[in-house]
């Protein structure tokens, strides 16, 4: 049995070729004149060709609203704008529509499919590099939490590094590039960036950006050029974008587990080792071979090293302490109600009075946290020596046992007055380390000491270094020096007339 091409093939060949006529055609295939000029006239049969749009006679005058609501959609927020079913509903409820759902579905498809975005593929030069941050849950010494993770791509090779943070913020971004740089053994040229709060301080226009301070201070420092996307157009360093997300599926699924995140972040970049023996398709060489050729188009590293930080001005409040980044650090109560300027590293949060660094904590990473330092609250404590049991900055503060026993033996000494004497005693903590204190404190139990000045005296006879013998071994330009003996005639003269 014949198929219709098979038809369709034969009988233009009949015909065309002058075996049979047309009428004969139509005769025996059965065929009207109007179909075998089709025939005749295609080399294959075209399909169904409709002249105009099939009528709608339910749909067709909700067609308008149905359109206006997704156009209107296109400003909206993207997590508010209408599904098919909401203008379903809308249609029902306010302009009496009484067709079926999925009629109100296949419209709204149509409608989308003619106003789908469509992509330019771009050209990634060598040396050029793309920047963005992803977020995913990890546990990290027993607690899960929510990392952020830097992620920059070349997307000339391929290659990508990854690195997790507790949180988005100004000193991850900047670690982020000093570590990525570092891994790719160069600077890429230009980076391309979203709009993230972390390097944009402002937006004007379409292109105008104002970037961060911070932000150009890691740009002078490392000279690259830099670019920053259009509002909602991630699709510009849409390979970063994919990375993101590559990252996220292959390396931290499941969810991953460390002691620290420092041995988070040495698997992740184990892992980014690993993926540069993968060949991409599309390319030639593995990823760590088109990464080393690539090398040649990056900017050398800096000779000397950056320091990622953030900078913030504050003050201290009437507790001595200075809020920053949503924790709360302390500083000698000298120092309340002064501006304090706070320098935030990634591990250390410094801060500095005028140009005096007058405390310096660890970084926590937590909300309302509120880190104390004893020593900062001491000389208060001295002149309210009554509330030294109930600070709560020094709550938990573990001392050795001496300071236990000098405690008592100075309440012994000196009754309610010994706790002032032993607050004099800590004080020494702001000069000298706890162990050299507490060696001081030892020894002034030994000998029965009852004063803090007498704890002052042993700890600096122990600090003095004794001197040591000077030799001329090693130096020869002093060998020929001569000291001429002293004249000690007048010496001797006045000792005679106060002898007499």
């Amino acid at each position: 049995m014949l198929t219709n091409m098979e038809i369709w093939a034969e009988v233009r060949r009949r015909v065309l070729a002058g075996e049979i006529s047309k009428r004969e055609a139509c005769r025996e295939y059965r065929l009207h004149w109007d179909t075998l000029t089709k025939i005749l006239t295609h080399e294959e049969p075209p399909g169904y060709r409709q002249q105009q749009p099939r009528a709608k006679p339910t749909l067709g005058p909700f067609l308008p609203v149905i359109h206006q609501i997704l156009e209107a959609d296109r400003s909206a927020p993207k997590k508010q704008r209408h599904t098919a079913r909401r203008i379903f509903d809308r249609l029902r409820e306010e302009h009496g529509y009484t067709g079926c759902e999925s009629i109100v579905r296949a419209a709204v498809a149509d409608w989308k499919k003619t106003r789908a975005e469509v992509f330019v593929p771009l050209a990634h030069p060598p040396g050029e590099a793309q920047v963005d941050f992803g977020h995913a849950e990890v546990v990290v010494a027993g607690e899960r939490v929510t990392a952020a993770f830097f992620v920059m791509t070349l997307p000339h090779s391929d290659a990508f590094f990854v690195r997790a943070y507790p949180k988005e913020c100004t000193e991850s971004f900047q670690d982020g590039h000093c570590r990525a740089f570092d891994y790719f053994g160069g600077v890429p040229t230009r980076i391309s960036y979203d709009n993230s709060k972390v390097a944009v301080a402002a937006i004007t226009g379409a292109r105008g950006r104002t970037p961060t301070r911070e932000f150009l201070r890691l740009a002078s420092h490392f000279l690259f050029a830099h670019r920053f996307c259009r509002v909602r157009r991630p699709n510009e360093k849409g390979h970063v974008e994919a990375m993101v997300g590559f990252a996220r599926r292959n390396f931290l699924v499941p969810v991953p587990e460390a002691d620290s995140w420092e041995g988070l972040n040495a698997a992740l970049e184990g892992r980014c080792r690993q993926d540069l023996a993968r060949r991409v398709r599309g390319k030639d060489q593995p990823k760590g071979e088109l990464l080393a050729g690539e090398r040649g188009s990056l900017r050398p590293l800096p000779a000397s090293g950056f320091e990622p930080r953030r900078v913030e001005l504050a003050a201290a409040n009437s507790l001595s302490l200075v809020r920053f980044d949503s924790n709360d650090y302390s500083v000698p109560t000298a120092y309340a109600h002064h501006p304090i300027t706070v320098v935030g590293g990634l591990d250390e949060v410094r801060l500095v009075c005028r140009d005096r660094l007058v405390a310096r904590h660890r970084r926590h990473w937590g909300k309302e946290h509120v880190t104390f330092d004893p020593v900062h609250y001491l000389a208060l404590l001295e002149r309210k020596p009554g509330a030294f049991d109930f600070a709560r900055p020094l709550a938990g503060w573990a001392l050795p046992e001496e300071f236990a026993a000098l405690r008592r033996r100075f309440e012994a000494a000196w009754g309610e007055a010994g706790v002032r004497h032993f607050i004099q005693v800590l004080r020494l903590l702001e000069k000298c380390s706890l162990g050299e204190l507490a060696a001081a404190v030892g020894r002034a139990l030994a000998i029965g000491a009852t004063t803090a000045d007498a704890v002052r005296v042993l700890l600096e006879v122990a600090r003095e270094a004794p001197v040591a013998l000077f030799r001329l071994d090693g130096r020869p330009h002093l060998a020929g020096v001569s000291v001429p003996r002293p004249d000690l005639t007048a010496y001797h003269a006045l000792r005679a007339g106060g002898g007499s």
